[in-house]
């Protein structure tokens, strides 16, 4: 079988490129031959001879937006000249406006235009920036609808974004979900003892011997939700909160510090150890406003920590009443509070809720995620190969996939 992926990026550290990475190595495993499509590749993948690289350069272009755009007319003008030597290609979301067999969306821009109309206000002093992201989201809410009508099949990473597909008039018979994966090695429990070992928290600068509540993802942006974090934190007094995620251009500095938590609430800026990180916190607070996964709840699970999340987060749905606590309004802080108080107060139910946080995230592994790709490519081969003899084919014409996810035994 001869793949393509269209993408801008394929290698680790990326939650997007992450995925198409663990994807070509499942098809490399399989002695597939991918060409791929995208402005970034993992070494490791560029020198696979059963690999052929696309570069799609977009770098120098100002915003991305524009340099979205460069790369869908690139790829685009390649796969128009070359789709034919190719047997099935996996786009994502709206970044070509050539026709992909299977289009995994990570994220629907459209239930973010919707989300954002209803909670953002423009900011005095903020519209030109204001501007550009309603442009940039408004942009690709269009894009993306004419994406997913030319898909065979529509992959959704979670179940909420297959209700967002749905809502925007993707067919039930179209989406499959198949949710992100985890690096259960990189991400393990190890002992759980916290930060109450003075050596690991020196390294982050933690007070050790206290209950430690992790919070990572861009607190440049309100969508993460911190500030309803630090308002019940407020109320937990014995509580600190190591928050992992760039501090240049966030107000959430200046809202602890007038909310009185400076001492408690450790910003510990942009990091790369967040797996040693979860291995030193308590447990993850991650109350996201609008979320279509969510890889730090998944990654947190994989670390034995118990997890306080909101339905509005796509990886909720892995989060059972055993491994965590999910609110259903992600602002409210009086639930929020109970919850950290809670997981506070009793570090024996942490204890029980890490470890079947850990069973639910081994039955979500990067090697089960791709295969379940693979497999489908190969189902939409067979399906072709079908269909191209009339007499072997079945009774029906179209391919019928139903919404499930994608969970071991």
């Amino acid at each position: 079988m001869k793949i393509g992926i269209v993408t801008h990026t394929v290698k680790k550290g990326d939650g997007q490129g992450r995925v198409n990475y663990e994807v070509a190595q499942a098809a490399i495993q399989r002695g597939y031959h991918l060409t791929l499509l995208a402005s970034q590749v993992d070494v490791e993948l560029q020198q696979n001879p059963l690999v052929d690289w696309v570069p799609i350069a977009v770098t120098g272009w100002p915003t991305e937006l524009i340099r979205n755009i460069i790369f869908a007319i690139k790829s685009t003008n390649w796969l128009r000249k070359n789709r034919h030597k190719l047997d099935i290609v996996k786009v994502n979301g709206a970044i070509t406006h050539a026709a992909g067999d299977v289009n995994a969306v990570h994220f629907v821009h459209n239930s973010w235009l919707k989300f954002t109309s209803r909670t953002t206000q423009i900011q005095s002093g903020k519209f030109i920036y204001n501007f550009y992201q309603w442009l940039y989201t408004t942009v690709n809410a269009y894009w993306e609808k004419q994406a997913f009508r030319q898909a065979q099949v529509v992959v959704a990473v979670s179940h909420q974004v297959a209700r967002d597909l749905l809502e925007i008039g993707v067919p039930l018979a179209s989406i499959k979900v198949i949710l992100n994966g985890v690096d259960l090695q990189e991400f393990s429990p190890a002992v759980r003892d916290g930060c109450k070992q003075v050596n690991k928290c020196q390294k982050w600068q933690l007070p050790p011997g206290v209950p430690l509540a992790l919070f990572a993802g861009d607190i440049r942006v309100s969508r993460k939700n911190l500030d309803t974090v630090l308002k019940a934190l407020v109320s937990v007094p014995e509580l600190h909160l190591a928050v992992a995620g760039k501090t240049e251009g966030s107000p959430y500095v200046h809202l602890a510090a007038s909310l009185g938590l400076s001492e408690r609430v450790h910003f510990l800026g942009q990091r790369s150890d967040v797996p040693e990180l979860m291995q030193a916190a308590d447990f993850l607070v991650f109350p996201s406003r609008y979320e279509p996964f969510g890889l730090v709840i998944i990654e947190a699970m994989a670390s034995g920590l118990p997890v306080i999340t909101a339905t509005s987060t796509g990886a909720a749905d892995l989060v059972t009443p055993e491994s965590g606590i999910v609110l259903s309004n992600s602002d409210d802080v009086e639930a929020l509070t109970e919850a950290l108080q809670l997981l506070t107060s009793h570090p024996s139910l942490r204890q029980q809720m890490g470890k079947a946080a850990r069973l639910v995230a081994e039955q979500h592994s990067w090697s089960h995620m791709a295969k379940t790709y693979l497999d489908l490519f190969e189902e939409l081969i067979n399906h072709e190969e079908y269909s191209s003899h009339p007499h072997l084919s079945p009774s029906s014409g179209s391919i019928t996939l139903s919404v499930s996810t994608t969970r071991t035994n």
